[in-house]
């Protein structure tokens, strides 16, 4: 790499840091290394409803089809754990979902990342968290971000799994970092603690079993015979997370945005909750996904398990 890419990438790192995010790795734009394995993976069936997946894969595969001449992948980490003494009500929710809506929080400060590439570098960004045709986690693990856990989740020596991805593709040639290797050994915590026993071997999810597909993604009637599984969760699950070795000493979050701005109601006041109060009350937050009548589906089904 030459000194201009080196002093680019350098002001890249520091930008993103300036901008909040607590890590930043760099990997090259090229097809995902786990690309073949995700294409099986749907064809299993193992993204349930989620046909969405399934589309666009030729962009989805390689990276410079969404962005043509991508040269970079810069991957960014955004930390949400909001420690162990946090609002005890907003347990039956994933933690992720605590505070405002992850997608509102970390694009805007992508976008001004990739404004700096372009001001610094004359350089062409795409900017994606979570909602285009793009394996972040696979990139970002290329990148040295973290490594793809048993529980598919993005593990880093220091920040555990609780945190966001984001990542932008830019056409600017900057110095890659390496890849980490994969440090999860023998350990089956994860892949123990499922209720629904989601996971049909290490590596590989079934998000047909998983809580949180059945009660964010999945739309209708859960199968009565998972109810009981679902046990406290109104919205997600993070038993594969909290019983990860990694995330025994990770650091409290610093973002405001991710810390709840008030008390959760609980099952019982989401069940008799219109849906524009729903609305309204959920306002800016990721709970807008599964739409009322899907917290009010999942409130039933806890209040059911309650009583049982």
């Amino acid at each position: 790499m030459t000194l201009v890419s080196a002093t680019l990438t350098e002001s890249v790192r520091a930008r993103a840091i300036e901008l909040g995010f607590d890590n930043v790795a760099i990997g090259p734009a090229e097809p995902p290394e786990h690309g073949p394995e995700f294409a099986r993976w749907v064809e299993a069936g193992y993204a349930g409803t989620m046909a969405y997946l399934g589309r666009r894969s030729g962009e989805r595969l390689d990276p410079g089809r969404l962005l043509p001449g991508a040269a970079s992948v810069v991957c960014v980490a955004l930390n949400y754990y909001q420690g162990e003494a946090a609002d005890p009500s907003w347990e039956p929710v994933a933690r992720y979902a605590w505070g405002r809506d992850y997608h509102e929080v970390m694009t805007p400060r992508l976008e001004r990342l990739a404004a700096h590439l372009e001001e610094a570098g004359g350089a062409r960004c795409r900017a994606y968290v979570d909602t285009g045709p793009v394996l972040e986690r696979d990139l970002a693990a290329r990148a040295g971000l973290g490594w793809i856990g048993k529980n598919t989740m993005l593990l880093h020596p220091a920040l555990g799994s609780w945190f966001f991805i984001g990542v932008l593709l830019t056409t600017a040639e900057l110095c890659h970092d390496r890849a980490l290797p994969d440090r999860c050994g023998s350990c089956r915590a994860c892949l123990d603690v499922c209720p629904t026993q989601a996971f049909v071997a290490p590596y590989v999810l079934d998000a047909r079993r998983c809580i949180s597909y059945l009660t964010i993604e999945h739309r209708g009637d859960i199968e009565p015979e998972r109810h009981a599984a679902l046990g406290r969760w109104q919205f997600g699950c993070d038993l594969c997370q909290s019983v990860c070795p990694w995330n025994k000493k990770a650091p409290v979050t610093r973002e405001r945005a991710c810390i709840p701005a008030s008390p959760y109601p609980g099952a019982e006041a989401v069940l008799a909750m219109s849906d524009d109060e729903f609305r309204t009350r959920f306002a800016g937050t990721a709970l807008l996904r599964p739409k009322a009548a899907g917290m009010r589906r999942n409130a039933a089904i806890v209040l059911a398990n309650a009583e049982s």
